[in-house]
């Protein structure tokens, strides 16, 4: 690579471009003002002729360096430099002679499908957007409340077979009453019977 490409070269061009200008503009500024011009070394200095000679030391410099080249479009799209060819890019293969280059309705078709796969993303992100609005915050609680209401029904459901099996309890022990009760009353029935039979 040549040193009028490398990158410390444009940036040492820049600054001496820059600082050129600067010494014309001080020159001139000098100048229109009528100020006095500064002495060195007991030399009375003209800014407007040294900045004029620096202008003309760049414009030199810049006559001599070739322009730069930043982008080589010609090595993606083969036939780019020439008025009259057929261009396609590399990733589509070689050229042939029966294939067009540029094809208009091609273009605007691949466009179209870009344009359509564009808008469903943008329904897509706009989806997503809309969920990450959505305020979780309370989520928490509310399934701490759900547990607290849950397990209180386990407890009350609990509570009622307890309540299930001590009424089923109840019943038999009434059943067993009312059958002591009949019992009883006939043997009160038979005692009744015997008391009236002895006082024949």
């Amino acid at each position: 690579m040549a040193f009028y490409k490398s990158s410390w070269f444009k940036y040492l061009k820049n600054l001496i471009i820059g600082l050129g200008a600067a010494l014309v503009m001080l020159g001139a500024l000098y100048k229109i003002q009528s100020w006095e011009m500064p002495t060195i070394g007991g030399v009375k200095m003209d800014m407007l002729t040294i900045g004029l000679l620096t202008e003309a030391f760049l414009f030199t410099l810049l006559g001599l360096i070739p322009p730069d080249k930043d982008y080589y479009w010609e090595k993606l799209y083969p036939g780019l430099e020439q008025y009259n060819s057929n261009i396609a890019p590399l990733a589509a293969g070689p050229m042939t002679e029966d294939l067009p280059g540029l094809n208009g309705e091609v273009v605007e078709q691949k466009l179209g499908g870009m344009l359509n796969e564009l808008q469903s993303m943008s329904k897509s992100l706009g989806s997503l957007k809309a969920l990450q609005e959505v305020d979780f915050s309370g989520t928490s609680d509310q399934m701490k409340t759900m547990s607290n209401f849950y397990s209180r029904m386990n407890e009350a459901m609990a509570d009622l077979s307890d309540s299930l099996e001590d009424t089923k309890a109840y019943k038999s022990q009434l059943s067993s009453l009312n059958k002591n009760l009949g019992s009883l009353n006939s043997v009160y029935g038979n005692v009744l019977s015997a008391m009236s039979n002895i006082g024949k």
